[in-house]
């Protein structure tokens, strides 16, 4: 595992594959930056990287637009592969593999680094100094309420009672030059924490830290338990504890290498509206409503400070890659701990995170003594009990016989084994996310609502010799007949190499 330590040393990485597009001409951060970074998902493009924006000539800032998104065919998910420390041409498969595995291995905790040697302390503002309005944040969608500043960062905070430290990923919205509007849903571990303070009567105090090492996001959308610390699971990822310094405002650590980190703290009654903001479902939003206040004590950042942007929408966008990723392989550890015969985990990026793929080993029937609807009911049991399953409407389990990570693949599969009666293990009132287009208005107001297994196994539906099998190439054509047809492709019949 190659643990890289800043976001400069994951763009340089980037940069080496043909992964960064550096976009000379001037660009306006009024919403031509995140048509920019929308175009780049659509087309798989490299990201792109800001340095001549409209008002902010001059300044040295930037915007790296993408972080996480989507790459061509020679390596779709390098960005994803890069920041955890894979290779580039990594797949899906592997991925899953590397964070579950490191599930398994005790945490690591941060290691605190000399102050003055900390990138991130190269400048520092504090309190009538601040000015968030310094940076070259975007206004990114058209319908968005104001310029968000944290799609891709860290909000860190801490319990009244120091035991747990929670790192996270949620929107945050500037609503003057030292405050922020900030989600903070009450389900979620920043919710839980908040709610500790608040029956204290005190404000909460938080560091959110932008432009972090690449792996950072992606942790801190790891659904680790109540009480575990995102940070250690980092250092178990790569053998080595990511490295902090103190922050100037709040007793909080944030990271030595950030290129800007805010301070501050979560008002404990004082409200300001937020949104609104297009999200992970894909479809434009339209509510503003009163969201908790983060007021600005101090801002510290790099020269130069780099800042990473996400154009929230359909899919795919890192909403869909960053948490999707690190969900799926929470669910694929949880799975293998409760004794389900778990081949791997995904979730269909481009399904908006609405599709969660299991897929079981293939002789599951002969190991276990239940069928398809049990098993499907045992790991919807599983999936929906925990944090790492509140965002997952519907599972779809299928034998270990596709590539689960290919959609295409993961369409047929769910098409044509099925059964449109009585293929659904259904789960009604669970604890669910709350931004789908389908839920009523009670369950976005009670959190809860009804989830389905969908049984695509075809194992116990047949004996061995009459199991259904897939008719692709390598399994519908005599070996001869195939070898010859892959080593003829490019040659005898002229087609371009594969």
């Amino acid at each position: 595992m190659k643990h890289l330590r800043s976001l400069r040393e994951f763009i340089a990485e980037l940069d080496a594959i043909g992964e960064v597009h550096e976009i000379d001409a001037e660009v306006d951060w009024n919403l031509e930056i995140g048509a920019v970074i929308r175009r780049s998902y659509d087309l798989r493009a490299p990201a792109p990287l800001f340095g001549n924006i409209t008002g902010y000539q001059g300044t040295g800032f930037r915007v790296l637009g993408a972080p996480g998104g989507l790459s061509g065919p020679d390596h779709p998910l390098a960005r994803i592969a890069v920041a955890l420390g894979l290779p580039a041409t990594a797949t899906g498969q592997e991925i899953m593999e590397a964070v579950a595995g490191a599930r398994t291995r005790p945490g690591i905790p941060p290691v605190v680094v000399d102050r003055a040697s900390a990138p991130c302390k190269q400048n520092v503002r504090l309190g009538e100094e601040v000015d968030l309005f310094a940076f070259p944040t975007p206004l990114i969608h058209g319908n968005d309420g104001g310029r968000y500043i944290q799609t891709f960062g860290m909000n860190i905070v801490r319990t009244p009672d120091t035991a747990w430290t929670n790192w996270s990923v949620n929107r945050m919205m500037i609503a003057g030059r030292d405050r922020l509007a900030c989600l903070i849903p009450d389900p979620q571990h920043l919710g839980i924490i908040r709610a500790q303070w608040s029956a204290l009567g005190e404000p909460m105090p938080i560091a959110l830290a932008l432009g972090v090492e690449p792996a950072l996001p992606y942790v801190g959308g790891m659904p680790l338990p109540e009480g575990d610390d995102e940070s250690h699971f980092l250092g178990a990822l790569f053998g080595e504890g990511l490295e902090v310094v103190p922050a100037e405002t709040v007793d909080l650590m944030v990271p030595a290498t950030a290129e800007i980190v805010i301070e501050g703290h979560i008002a404990f009654e004082e409200t300001v509206p937020e949104g609104p903001m297009d999200e992970y479902p894909g479809y434009v939003a339209h509510d503003s409503t009163p969201k908790p206040l983060f007021r600005v004590s101090a801002v510290t950042h790099r020269d130069g400070a780099i800042l990473p942007v996400v154009a929230a929408g359909p899919p795919v966008e890192e909403n869909h890659t960053g948490i999707g990723t690190m969900h799926a392989a929470e669910i694929l550890h949880q799975l293998r701990a409760a004794g389900l015969p778990a081949a791997s985990a995904w979730f269909s990026f481009e399904s908006a995170l609405h599709w969660l793929i299991v897929s079981v080993h293939p002789d599951w029937a002969d190991a276990l003594d239940v069928d398809s609807a049990e098993l499907c009911r045992r790991i919807g049991e599983v999936v929906f009990a925990g944090k790492a399953g509140f965002g997952v409407p519907k599972v779809l389990v299928v034998e270990n016989d596709i590539d689960i990570t290919d959609v295409n693949e993961v369409v047929w599969a769910f098409a044509t084994r099925t059964h449109p009666e009585h293929g659904e293990v259904h789960f009604p009132a669970k604890p669910t996310a709350i931004l789908s287009v389908y839920l009523s208005a009670q369950e976005q107001h009670s959190y809860r609502a009804g989830k389905v297994v969908h049984n695509c196994l075809l194992a116990d539906r047949f004996d061995k010799e009459h199991r259904p099998v897939k008719g692709d190439l390598e399994h519908g054509w005599p070996a001869a007949v195939r070898d010859k047809v892959l080593a003829d492709w490019s040659t005898a019949y002229g087609y371009p190499p594969a």
